[in-house]
């Protein structure tokens, strides 16, 4: 089923990728399956050591920032703002190794959570892109 929202809400200039992956019930499953990734695998413990507890907060603004990232209501900014994420990020040591170990993540939920092979590839492939970018060391 697909979980339209209205216009107003959704940025036009974004792909409709929110629609074609499942819409806001995919997102949610997404951000809950990339924190469950990060907690349980034994090699994206020093990833886990840099979030703060309980990880329910990071795990909700990741939900938000996918939601609009991916086309759909822009909640994330309605929050915060503009999410500014290489900025959000500098307090943080963000190597090629914490990217890595995100992308380990990002990849195991994506794979648990779309159906569509294509779907998982260009989702992956851009959000590297944006995972590279963070890196500030």
């Amino acid at each position: 089923m697909i979980n339209r929202k209205p216009e107003a809400e959704r940025d036009p200039t974004q792909s409709n990728a929110y629609d074609l992956i499942g819409g806001d019930e995919t997102i949610r499953a997404i951000a809950k399956s990339f924190y469950q990734q990060m907690q349980t695998r034994p090699d994206t413990q020093e990833l886990l050591s840099i979030h703060q507890a309980p990880l329910a907060q990071s795990e909700q603004k990741l939900y938000e920032f996918l939601s609009g990232w991916l086309g759909g209501p822009q909640l994330y900014q309605a929050k915060y703002g503009h999410p500014a994420l290489r900025a959000r990020h500098m307090p943080f040591a963000v190597d090629e190794r914490m990217r890595d170990q995100w992308l380990l993540c990002m990849r195991a939920s994506l794979e648990a959570n779309l159906k569509d092979p294509e779907h998982r590839k260009v989702i992956f492939n851009a959000i590297a892109q944006l995972a590279d970018h963070m890196r500030n060391q």
